[in-house]
């Protein structure tokens, strides 16, 4: 459990930072990819595009909110929505380009004419590549630094693992272009198709990963939760309970919990304990916990006299 604000935003710094450097090494693949005419440099730089779209919802989930019982919920609306259908659109537009490409390219050199799409590599290309591999390998040392000094599963286990793929993709491009220059000059195209492959799978788990923030519809009903949390000792009434996402993929829980005077010391504690009541019961679980230590006047987010908060992002 992480109580103080501060920690919510040193990820959100950390995140943004990831999301500038890997916005640079995006375009350096790109252009890099452009000038040399390298069809697997390009492919490769899709991967690329998909995790800068996974932290872009990632950065602005806490700041997309929408109204359900006229109150503010937050996670992904119909911008966000959006945002992730045109990603897929283009991401299709351009693999099946690639791949177009890529086979044409093929039929040239085993027909022995001209290439429609001629690669040309140099030293300069293998020396920026090994660059945007430093890179890639730092920015996965810092986020899983990171994590472990913010406790944020989240940077772990996804980003940090993902700036690791890409850098041993990266390394995979090296080593095809490096063959090229040997002559080997059907090992760009046929790279291309399994980099734009590879791609595919990527983006169906980053998508499985963000469609329970695309989900508005209730995830648990309230009597459910309602019935649980009292289970908690030091627990005397729970309201204002909203819930969004997928059970058993991720889930977003808000409440409020009024806690009986002789445990307003121990509100912390009990917030760990109904934080993972939740996660046993529902799996992956985002649980925002406001506790008032005085009687609600009326069930609104004004009807507390005094409350405390605490959230985990898992």
């Amino acid at each position: 459990m992480t109580p103080s604000p501060d920690c919510d935003r040193r990820k959100r710094l950390v995140l943004l930072a990831v999301l500038w450097v890997l916005l640079f090494v995006f375009s350096i693949k790109v252009s890099a990819g452009w000038a040399a005419r390298s069809l697997s440099l390009l492919a490769e730089s899709l991967h690329s595009l998909i995790h800068l779209s996974s932290l872009f919802l990632s950065l602005v989930a806490p700041f997309a909110f929408t109204q359900v019982a006229g109150r503010p919920v937050c996670g992904h609306g119909k911008r966000e929505s959006a945002i992730v259908l045109t990603l897929v659109t283009l991401l299709g537009f351009f693999g099946l380009s690639l791949i177009g490409l890529s086979i044409s390219q093929l039929h040239a050199l085993e027909q022995g004419i001209a290439e429609p799409f001629g690669i040309r590599t140099s030293l300069l290309l293998g020396q920026f590549l090994g660059i945007l591999i430093a890179i890639s390998v730092g920015v996965t040392l810092l986020l899983r630094y990171q994590a472990k000094q913010l406790g944020s599963r989240a940077l772990l286990h996804f980003h940090a693992v993902y700036c690791l793929r890409e850098a041993g993709l990266t390394v995979l491009v090296l080593i095809g272009l490096a063959g090229v220059s040997q002559g080997y000059r059907w090992i760009d195209p046929l790279l291309a198709i399994v980099l734009v492959g590879f791609a595919a799978m990527n983006l169906w788990r980053t998508l499985s990963r963000q469609l329970p923030m695309l989900i508005q519809q209730t995830a648990i009903a309230p009597e459910s939760i309602v019935e649980m949390v009292r289970q908690v000792s030091g627990v005397t009434h729970c309201y204002q309970i909203q819930s969004r996402g997928i059970v058993g993929r991720y889930v977003m829980v808000e409440m409020r919990l009024v806690v009986h005077p002789e445990f307003s010391s121990q509100s912390y504690e009990i917030a760990e304990q109904v934080e993972g009541a939740l996660r046993e019961r529902y799996g992956p679980v985002q649980a925002v916990i406001r506790i008032d230590r005085d009687p609600p006047i009326s069930e609104t987010p004004f009807g507390s006299v005094s409350s405390a908060e605490f959230g985990r992002r898992l």
